[in-house]
């Protein structure tokens, strides 16, 4: 699975640290973090991570494979 993460503001280099799994790009004042999710106890980590950083959570979703 892979999903996509987006919080309000621009995350520094240092915050990104925290999500060394996921891919990011900033952009309209977010940031948008994706890449594949293992399992159900991953998304909650992820989630967790976000909070206890303080990170503002605007949208989280799964997006479609389209791999072959």
């Amino acid at each position: 699975m892979r999903y996509e993460i987006r919080v309000e503001g621009h995350l520094s280099e240092t915050l990104m640290k925290a999500f060394p799994e996921l891919d990011h790009v900033a952009m309209a004042g977010q940031t948008v973090l994706f890449g594949p999710v293992v399992d159900e106890a991953h998304i909650y980590g992820l989630l967790a991570r976000c909070r206890s950083l303080g990170l503002r959570l605007v949208e989280m979703r799964r997006l479609l494979d389209r791999r072959p």
